[in-house]
């Protein structure tokens, strides 16, 4: 009964509305979860990472850095949590953790010896004061695109959630009260006026000796080369993971690195040792003649610049396979299908996280825009349902050369289906969960091949 009382309470009050009508609720919560837990983040030196795309990846950037050069570094992301090389993985689909979870892994980390913290941030846990009580030292922005408007109600909404973090880190007393900001974002200035001090960082070639860029950047399949300065220090960085956007991530981390008064070896090699994150451009290789990647890519901005990077390096065709959640925004659906099918030769579209939401209304809503790039169903356009299903298809409909990408379940363990499809059901929520594992399914369908 409470939980169908909470359910119609949020169709009543247009979701947004519900969302402001129970922070005071979140608020109570958050002080009486600092209280309990004793204020558990103080003497912690914390980076908090936010932005709507490409948080996970640098924060495990930037935590591989810190443990490189010998920090006992802590991580909480979207991908896992843990103290220095001894990560557990996040099993819930949620980045930010309620704040009594959050407090309960902190105290752990810190009985560890963690004594630096990279937290990947989101504008839900801002919006609900989940990281109350945390001494933010570093705020970074990655960027800022539309996104989780149907939790906050309008992009003004969400980027002054965002903005939060960049607040909390100038209120930190005995802090570096720094905000690193990425300078090709709009709302780059929005964010930077909100502190003290300020690095910025830019993918543009800038007169601005205050920004940095890379130089001689060399993009190939398999990472990046470049050398930048940054405050004076001269850096020749190697990131292992590819995308234009993961060279911006890694100036973010380098950034980091120089305020944190890291030497410049101890940068380079920090960034150099990160391989790869599960589900960020996380190629499978099952001895099969074509190209497979999994990426965790879902919103419109992460799309573009996916495939933007990758069209001119694919050599056959791309074929493209994705959904998109349900109880999420609308209107980013058809734009998706847009952007894909412009880049993409077959697309393939699937569930995601369909959650309560009918799996065929979504199909359709992405199709139109796939449609208006000039796919046509059942020849270049496919629709099924079943992730698995889809999977076999675009797998089985892959030649030699071709690449197929895998898009919007990345590392995530599980999936959401309505209810009475046969999964555990969510005790939170009226849907059900399904163990779902993206790459471990690929590889034992491409095996099957």
């Amino acid at each position: 009964m409470k939980q169908t009382v909470k359910h119609i309470a949020e169709k009543a009050l247009k979701g947004s509305l519900y969302n402001k009508a129970v922070l005071p609720k979140h608020y109570g919560v958050a002080v009486a979860e600092n209280v309990k837990h004793k204020f558990p983040a103080r003497g912690l030196k914390v980076i908090g990472v936010t932005g709507t795309n490409g948080k996970t990846s640098t924060c495990f950037m930037m935590h591989k850095m810190l443990v490189s050069a010998g920090y006992k570094a802590g991580l909480m992301s979207t991908v896992a949590f843990g103290v220095g090389d001894d990560l557990e993985p996040q099993i819930h689909h949620m980045t930010s953790q309620p704040i009594g979870l959050l407090f309960d892994r902190l105290e752990k980390m810190k009985a560890k010896g963690m004594e630096i913290l990279v937290l990947e941030v989101t504008s839900h846990a801002l919006a609900q004061f989940r990281t109350m009580g945390i001494p933010v030292d570093i705020a970074v922005m990655t960027n800022l695109t539309h996104e989780h408007l149907d939790y906050h109600g309008s992009f003004e909404a969400y980027r002054k959630a965002k903005l939060k973090l960049f607040k909390q880190a100038n209120a930190t007393k005995n802090g570096l009260r720094l905000g690193v900001v990425n300078a090709d974002d709009e709302n780059a200035r929005y964010f930077a006026d909100a502190v003290k001090n300020v690095m910025a960082y830019s993918l543009e070639e800038s007169d601005d000796k205050n920004i940095a860029y890379p130089k001689n950047l060399k993009l190939t399949p398999k990472g990046s080369k470049y050398a930048v300065t940054i405050k004076g220090q001269d850096l020749n960085i190697t990131c292992n993971i590819p995308g234009s956007f993961n060279v911006a991530n890694s100036l973010a981390v380098a950034c980091v690195g120089v305020a944190l008064g890291l030497k410049p070896k101890q940068i380079e090699q920090g960034i150099a040792a990160l391989d790869s994150v599960e589900g960020r451009m996380t190629r499978i290789d099952e001895g099969q003649d074509f190209d497979v990647i999994v990426d965790f890519a879902h919103t419109p901005d992460s799309f573009k610049k996916l495939f933007m990077d990758l069209r001119p390096v694919v050599k056959g065709r791309l074929i493209s396979l994705f959904g998109s959640a349900g109880r999420r925004d609308e209107a980013k659906r058809a734009v998706q299908g847009e952007i894909a099918g412009k880049y993409s030769d077959i697309v393939v579209v699937t569930e995601e996280d369909d959650r309560d939401v009918d799996g065929n209304e979504i199909m359709n809503q992405i199709a139109s825009g796939a449609e208006k790039s000039g796919k046509t169903l059942d020849r270049d356009l496919f629709k099924i349902l079943d992730r698995t299903d889809a999977l076999k298809f675009a797998l089985k409909t892959a030649k030699k050369g071709d690449t197929v990408i895998l898009l919007g379940k990345g590392h995530e363990k599980t999936i959401e289906r309505p209810v009475g499809s046969g999964g555990k059901k969510d005790p939170e929520h009226p849907w059900e969960e399904h163990p779902w594992d993206e790459i471990e399914t690929t590889k034992k369908i491409i095996k099957t091949l």
